[in-house]
């Protein structure tokens, strides 16, 4: 069988966390098939991340394989605050939000101090108004806000239920006026950039400019992903995913935000915007949710995953089953197993652009990068070519080639490291890390060699080379040659 059919052409993100720390355990996830790991620093602490990271470092170079760091930012969670004992909610019970650092001070006269609820977001009040919904526990219990009274936001339970500390609180339909990173997300985002990571996940994305204020503050140190978690967000989708570098479906919230029956159509319209403009995408949460205790998936997991894929992400996601879950590697095995068998069906795979008319493209699609990339393709099918090769500084050029969903490998070659390792979660990429003097005669040969020790060819065969001429320059593919072994 030939490298081009034995490659997985979807890649697999890894959540680290106690179940996985042990040395063995971590190597193991990665020698299993993890080509990212996201670090959450909702529970990671910088001693622990920093332990992570080099791990990662490590047993990459140690195992040759390119292995992406996402650094998962928290982001303004708004949760219940301190209750003194879980809070039992009836339908039609009244009940009050108020800030938890002002608490009962700021109920209004005759209200029951027993049905207070503190909250840890401040700006509540001011966000909400009479006849929103809010959703509690992940939507568990929902109330409908009466009236706004100063900092206390009395409201009426629509949904019975038990009401713990520390629970999150969703807002949809609301405009949430809480700033994109909190004081904690800038200590960690400063952490983050020193260690180096390659890619920074944002949390409660509702603005493209939230994404452009993390693009000021990382200064070129990492790529970013934006979590599309909020129905704000949906508002703004193409630009948030324009101003992003990839973007990741985080199905938990957005199945809080939106009627859940709409988050699988929602799904696939993320995939789609962010291969018409050439930012990979990650599906995310409870995929296969039930290996957190469970030795097997369901099938109802095995077919969503199945279907994120045929959805066309370049990537697909492991949270709790790998972070806490029992059996970490045996998940990692499940996912790509999931993936070999639905890619060994071979293309045509998902590909919105080539269905679409060139007048309906994305911009990203007209440039001459899209060009060279859709002329490529037409190249590598009309010569049987078993694999195609691209020069890459940034790694733009072999991301504008994987949203075309070539039925062939792109080795990607590249003379920078954080590139080799931010390409590890495009879809169809093999990243190859060059050193020496970078020209177009020595990538050539760096490629050649790849092709043949990685079995991608036989000598004697011709293959596809996109290439942007001067090198050096970012963004500046206009090159396309046939190549041959």
């Amino acid at each position: 069988m030939t490298a081009s059919r034995l490659f997985r052409r979807a890649k697999i993100v890894c959540t680290v966390g106690p179940a996985c720390s042990e040395p063995s355990t971590f190597r193991a996830l990665i020698e299993a098939g993890a080509d990212a790991i996201r670090i959450n620093f909702s529970h990671a602490e910088h001693a622990e991340a920093r332990a992570i990271i080099e791990a990662t470092r490590r047993v990459g170079r140690e195992t040759g394989r390119p292995v992406a760091i996402i650094a998962d930012l928290q982001g303004p969670k708004i949760r219940v605050g301190d209750l003194p004992s879980p809070l039992r909610i009836s339908e039609g019970d009244r009940c009050y939000f108020v800030p938890e650092e002002k608490g009962a001070e700021a109920l209004p006269e005759g209200a029951s101090r027993d049905r207070l609820i503190p909250t840890t977001y401040a700006g509540l009040a001011e966000d909400v108004a009479a006849g929103d919904r809010i959703l509690l526990d992940d939507g568990k219990i929902e109330v409908r806000v009466l009236e706004v009274d100063g900092d206390c936001v009395e409201v009426e339970a629509v949904t019975p239920g038990e009401l713990g500390s520390h629970k999150g609180i969703n807002l949809p339909g609301v405009r949430v006026g809480a700033p994109s990173l909190t004081e904690k997300d800038r200590d960690d985002l400063a952490f983050a950039i020193d260690q180096g990571v390659d890619y920074v996940a944002l949390s409660f994305v509702r603005r493209p400019e939230d994404v452009v204020d993390l693009r000021d503050r990382i200064g070129g140190h990492g790529l970013i992903i934006s979590k599309i978690e909020k129905d704000q967000a949906l508002q703004n989708l193409d630009e948030i995913i324009r101003q992003s570098d990839g973007v990741m479906v985080a199905r938990g919230d957005l199945g809080v935000e939106l009627p859940y029956e709409e988050v699988p159509l929602v799904q696939k319209r993320i995939i789609t915007q962010g291969q018409e403009l050439a930012r990979p995408s990650i599906t995310a949460t409870q995929m296969l949710e039930s290996m957190t205790t469970n030795s097997r998936p369901t099938r109802a997991e095995v077919s969503d995953v199945a279907t994120a894929l045929l959805d066309g992400s370049d990537a697909v996601m492991l949270s709790a089953e790998t972070a806490v879950g029992h059996h970490p590697i045996e998940a990692v095995r499940v996912m790509e197993r999931i993936i070999r068998r639905i890619e060994r069906e071979g293309p045509p795979f998902p590909s919105r652009i080539r269905e679409q008319p060139a007048t309906e493209r994305a911009a990203v699609q007209q440039t001459t990068s899209g060009a060279i990339a859709a002329a490529a393709m037409q190249a590598v099918q009309r010569l049987g070519a078993p694999f195609l090769v691209t020069f890459t500084r940034s790694g733009f050029t072999a991301r504008v080639v994987s949203a075309q969903r070539p039925p062939v490998p792109i080795l990607a070659v590249t003379d920078q490291p954080s590139t080799y390792r931010q390409l590890a979660v495009a879809w169809g990429v093999h990243p190859v890390l060059f050193e020496g003097e970078a020209n177009y005669r020595t990538m050539l040969s760096r490629a050649r060699s790849e092709a043949l020790d990685g079995g991608f060819g036989r000598p004697g065969d011709r293959f596809i080379v996109t290439a942007g001429v001067p090198f050096h320059v970012t963004g500046t593919t206009n090159m396309m040659r046939i190549e041959e072994l």
